[in-house]
């Protein structure tokens, strides 16, 4: 077949390569079909839970509020991350398609690194947007402003941009004249950082600095903002207002456990666990990209009231 010959090619020694084959999930090649079924159904309510989230926002003027604007700009996020790479592992796991461009594999890396980085900051910007509701609920309409949530977004975005740009440049300076076999489903920095036949040194340094900057910078100042509002909360005079005050961070903080968790395991196992099968490598990787985008909507969709309301108005219509 022309595929297994690009792919026995693709040792070659060739050190600027046009084209790299994503391997899908080593050691359980035999399993791609049956992997694709949990991959694909969880691909699905990613996007219809997102895609109704926003049409639900979209078209409930009640909801154009900070915190919704917020869960918009999450939602477009998590259908940017899930479209970035499940289609391709898809077509490696049903049509055995592990071709892709080098070209293509970067521009994969910049958009799925960005708005994970973009992703981070949102959940930040929440956890802003909670202590200024809870703590300073009377100036909350003059301190987010729609002036302001615009910048915010302007500023997550400029800061993964930024963040990502020099990944490109770093990886094409490097030779590739070992294998052009990513041992992945998409193009992860750090899985094709490791086919180079050069010093990667400054590559991975430079990984882990992005990593432990967003992590550790974004965790401190979301963990800031909880501490006061604890205290806020455990200040109000009854156990009812402090169970409605705090109520409403219910949402956020399962987000932000589902996002930071498997970011967190997936850098940690990816770096120092080396004797974890690769596999484990890959499912946790995209357990990270998938998991969040499919629960958060419906995170959101069960624990927030307005939204919830505003989805059962919708499906009783519908049911008529």
């Amino acid at each position: 077949m022309p595929q297994q010959d690009n792919l026995s090619g693709s040792n070659s020694t060739d050190s600027d390569p046009s084209v790299f084959f994503l391997s899908g999930i080593p050691g359980l090649e035999a399993m791609h079909l049956w992997i694709s079924i949990p991959f694909c159904s969880v691909f699905t309510v990613a996007l219809l839970g997102n895609c109704t989230l926003l049409y639900v926002i979209k078209t409930e003027p009640s909801l154009h509020k900070p915190m919704f604007y917020f869960l918009t700009m999450l939602a477009v996020i998590d259908l940017v991350l899930s479209t970035s790479t499940m289609p391709k592992s898809l077509s490696i796991f049903w049509l055995n398609s592990r071709e892709i461009s080098f070209t293509a594999c970067l521009v994969q890396m910049f958009f799925l690194h960005s708005f994970a980085i973009m992703e981070s900051a949102v959940l930040l910007a929440m956890a802003f947007d909670r202590y200024v509701a809870i703590c300073n609920p009377l100036r909350y309409a003059t301190i987010l402003t729609n002036s302001v949530i615009a910048k915010i977004g302007l500023a997550a975005l400029t800061r993964a941009v930024l963040l990502m740009v020099p990944l490109p440049f770093l990886l094409r300076r490097l030779p590739f004249c070992r294998s052009h076999v990513i041992a992945h489903c998409y193009c992860e920095h750090m899985a094709v950082v490791n086919l180079a036949c050069a010093n990667t040194r400054f590559n991975n340094i430079y990984g882990i600095f992005i990593t432990l900057f967003i992590v550790g910078v974004d965790l401190m100042f979301i963990a800031l903002s909880y501490v006061k509002i604890l205290r806020t909360v455990l200040s109000l005079a009854s156990k009812e207002e402090q169970l409605k005050a705090f109520g409403t961070c219910i949402s956020h903080l399962c987000a932000i456990l589902m996002f930071y968790t498997p970011v967190v395991l997936s850098s940690i196992v990816h770096r120092f666990g080396h004797r974890v099968a690769p596999h484990i490598h890959i499912l946790l990787a995209n357990f990270y990209l998938l998991f969040p985008p499919m629960m958060n909507p419906i995170v959101y969709g069960v624990k927030t009231k307005q939204i919830r309301d505003r989805l059962l108005l919708l499906f009783h219509r519908k049911s008529f």
